[in-house]
């Protein structure tokens, strides 16, 4: 078992890659760097190997499906996750493992946008955007993440151990920060300075289609993970749109004795049951989402008593 790993996801990333590994070697100087290629195509792989990490391959294209791997492969005390686009500084690795080998965090998050963020990144809607995950999340969940969508962090063994990674592309820091919030897990945020990627290096994000992912996996997971909130909504709209077009008709009907418009009241009905359907159906769904939360705390201590045999 190494005492830190340090994990590198990389896409065509040949113009920085070098420089992240040797600025990670300096700094820590007692972790392994492994380096994941994704089906790189401009040398990645034997430039990260000529700087001194080891080199492995994830032939499933997406940074969700390396980071399966990743977890899946390596042993640690702490990991360290980084991009390969040398927009990190390595000088903050050190703070972040102190953090998950001393104070027992299962997560670190390299935050940010608290820092040079927003004068370093020159695409508006990718700021735009991240102030707005950031906010939501944070209010859906009842967390305090400064940095929902960084891909500088660190973790521990049972974080990663008990990680279910079900995102395939760059949605993958979203859906960590909703596990690690709605598992109560111990987060903490470290600042650091962000700096733009230098020229001739290209970011692999689509601002659309990349921020439509993250939206529906916000979405995905809020039904997941708070299932009578996200069904107590659906029928809170569906039954403000019954009794909204029941009115008209109860009010014709005391006027006249009769229900003129029959198709109206019956769709009004319809809907009404539904709401209350909904509301029973997130009900259930949220005892069910609590037995699993149970689950997880036992499944906590199993993976410890696992990282005690492997770390013996």
């Amino acid at each position: 078992m190494d005492q830190i790993a340090v994990l590198i996801p990389c896409y065509n990333e040949s113009k920085t890659i070098g420089k992240v590994v040797e600025d990670f070697k300096r700094v820590l100087p007692q972790a392994v760097i492994y380096v994941y290629d994704n089906n790189s195509k401009d040398g990645t792989d034997e430039i990260a190997r000529k700087a001194g990490a080891l080199v492995r391959y994830e032939y499933q294209q997406g940074k969700g499906n390396v980071i399966r791997r990743m977890f899946r492969d390596i042993d640690a005390e702490c990991y360290i996750m980084v991009d390969g686009d040398d927009t990190y500084p390595a000088e903050a690795a050190g703070e972040m493992a102190d953090k998950v080998l001393n104070r027992n965090a299962d997560m670190v998050v390299g935050d940010r946008l608290s820092s040079t963020y927003f004068e370093e990144n020159k695409r508006p809607f990718h700021n735009f955007g991240n102030s707005i995950v950031r906010s939501s999340i944070n209010r859906l969940f009842h967390t305090n993440i400064k940095d929902i969508m960084t891909g500088y962090r660190a973790f521990s063994y049972q974080f990663v151990k008990t990680f279910p990674v079900l995102s395939k592309g760059f949605e993958i820091e979203t859906e960590m920060s909703i596990h690690a919030s709605d598992k109560n897990m111990f987060v903490e945020n470290v600042v650091i300075d962000y700096r733009d990627r230098p020229e001739g290096s290209e970011s692999k994000l689509n601002t659309y289609s990349d921020g439509i992912k993250v939206i529906m996996t916000i979405a995905r997971l809020f039904q997941t993970y708070k299932p009578l909130a996200f069904f107590s909504i659906i029928g809170l709209i569906l039954f403000i749109l019954g009794i909204g077009f029941m009115i008209p008709v109860f009010g014709a009907f005391l006027r006249t004795g009769t229900v003129a418009k029959l198709p109206t009241l019956i769709v009004s009905g319809f809907a009404v049951i539904a709401a209350v359907i909904s509301f029973f159906s997130g009900l259930i769904l949220q005892t069910i989402a609590r037995k699993n939360r149970q689950d997880f705390e036992m499944q906590l201590i199993r993976t410890r008593d696992q990282y005690e045999s492997v770390r013996g």
